[in-house]
């Protein structure tokens, strides 16, 4: 219990010390106007109080991350709690910090073009693609995940086939129609009933006085069930993603930079956000650990559930907070995943709309984009659910670190302390390649041999990285004949 509380206290004076701190590296400017204020169009740009944008950015941005990432890492054992804590303080909340803000001061330019504006044309085609794929992954995800949960709370009166169509149809409106009329009235009790919920299990868990494990010498090592098959390195950074770390979280920010009125709520929103999430899956994974007895004994009950971590949140809820804790375990672990779903589509229609320069005031024109991608959704979830999953997962990471490399570009451009992305940039290049050699769904080579590859590859991108800003400051100390 001792890691877990040291956990919890490191993770808030995270967002007091160091989210300052990445504050003072961006330098923001509380007299500059922001695009809500700017140009609102009544749809997209909405001028919304910063405590409701919170509250849609948590909802935005959780998901079934921190609640089933976090228990499917937590048959690893404590070492998930490192990288929670680690994870969310350097490198996910910096991540969702910087995206949110580059896009506050970039008139609230969706991330491909950001990353574009600092990469290259190439690669902003290249991450339009990726990112609109990613987020159709996301949706299609979120889609049936849910409704799989909701018809097994009402077999034999509607199916699977038929919640999804149900929440197929939620997901239309809250494309289509301006954010603040739908998104901006549901979301923030949907974001309040999560954090109760996750307050309440972790109030339960310590009154209760579950067995979680210490992070001690005998603890710190891999307590899968089948360690070789799934070393720490690189399955842990993966599985934990939302909770940590997570790409999809960049696709989100710049939905709330454009609702923002003021800069000085960007370490609130997006770096508050990200720590939050952290507390989160941190709960999560500890009554995980703990609930069942202790992780051998959670991996056995992976096993037997078919890693169905929907059983156990529910089993979890029930057992700790009684017939309420069921109420809390629909709202938690349906609508968390309907509400970023949503916004995953809302995503991806905004993204091909700045790269058409197709207009959005007109709800014809929001209908012409929203319909082909949906169209692709629900052929996706005829797909094992599984498949669909792991792809997301790596996909996810793997938009992050691109995120990540083009933050650290933008930070040296602007002469500003550029380490603290390029750290979590070269680590997370190392995991995302690691996991795509030695993953089933990769190309399955001996893990020691991934594991050397890819610190290898990462490397590799830390010299490319260090020579090309060498030689960029080079060119700009060059003063040109006049």
């Amino acid at each position: 219990m001792i890691t877990f509380l040291l956990s919890i206290v490191a993770l808030v004076l995270g967002y007091f010390i160091y989210g300052r701190f990445v504050e003072k590296v961006f330098v923001i400017d509380t007299t500059r106007s922001t695009p809500a204020t700017s140009q609102p169009d009544g749809v997209d740009y909405v001028p919304m109080k910063w405590s409701k944008i919170f509250l849609i950015q948590f909802l935005n941005i959780a998901g079934l991350g921190p609640i089933f990432g976090a228990i499917a890492g937590a048959v690893w054992g404590p070492v998930a709690f490192v990288w929670i804590v680690f994870g969310a303080i350097f490198a996910g909340a910096v991540h969702d910090f910087m995206s949110g803000m580059m896009s506050l001061r970039m008139n609230g330019l969706s991330i491909h073009a950001i990353v574009g504006k600092y990469m290259g044309n190439g690669v902003k085609q290249f991450m339009s693609l990726f990112t609109v794929a990613m987020m159709i992954l996301v949706g299609a995800v979120f889609i049936m995940g849910p409704a799989k949960i909701l018809s097994g709370l009402t077999s034999g009166f509607m199916g699977v086939t038929a919640w999804a169509t149900v929440i197929f149809i939620y997901y239309v409106l809250a494309t289509m129609l301006p954010i603040d009329k739908l998104i901006g009235r549901i979301y923030p009790f949907f974001g309040f009933a999560m954090l109760f919920m996750a307050v309440g299990i972790g109030g339960a868990m310590l009154v209760n006085g579950l067995p979680i494990p210490e992070l001690i010498p005998a603890n710190f090592t891999n307590m899968n069930a089948a360690p070789d098959k799934f070393p720490i390195f690189p399955m842990l950074f993966v599985t934990i993603a939302c909770g940590a770390i997570s790409g999809f979280h960049s696709t989100q920010s710049p939905l709330m930079a454009r609702c923002m009125t003021n800069e000085r709520y960007g370490r609130r929103v997006f770096y508050g956000a990200m720590i939050t999430e952290g507390l989160v899956a941190l709960i999560w994974a500890a009554v995980g650990m703990s609930f069942f007895g202790g992780v051998r004994e959670l991996n056995d009950v992976m096993a037997a559930q078919n890693g169905n971590a929907a059983w156990i949140v529910n089993e979890i809820s029930n057992s700790l907070l009684g017939r309420f804790g069921a109420v809390l375990a629909i709202i938690g672990v349906v609508a968390a995943p309907i509400t970023s779903g949503d916004t995953a589509f809302r995503s991806a229609r905004l993204i091909v709309a700045d790269f058409l320069k197709f207009d959005q005031k007109s709800i014809k024109n929001r209908l012409i984009l929203t319909t082909p991608l949906f169209v692709i959704g629900f052929l996706l979830t005829q797909i094992d659910f599984s498949i669909i999953w792991r792809y997301m997962a790596w996909s996810n990471q793997t938009l992050a670190t691109i995120v990540l490399w083009a933050i650290t570009i933008y930070l040296a451009t602007e002469r500003k302390l550029y380490w603290i992305t390029l750290i979590p940039a070269v680590f997370m290049s190392a995991v995302v390649t690691t996991y795509l050699l030695v993953a089933p769904e990769g190309f399955q080579i001996n893990t020691l041999y991934g594991q050397i590859s890819g610190i290898c590859i990462a490397s590799l991108l830390l010299i490319w990285f260090l020579i090309w800003n060498y030689t960029a400051k080079q060119l700009a100390s060059v003063k040109l004949p006049r």
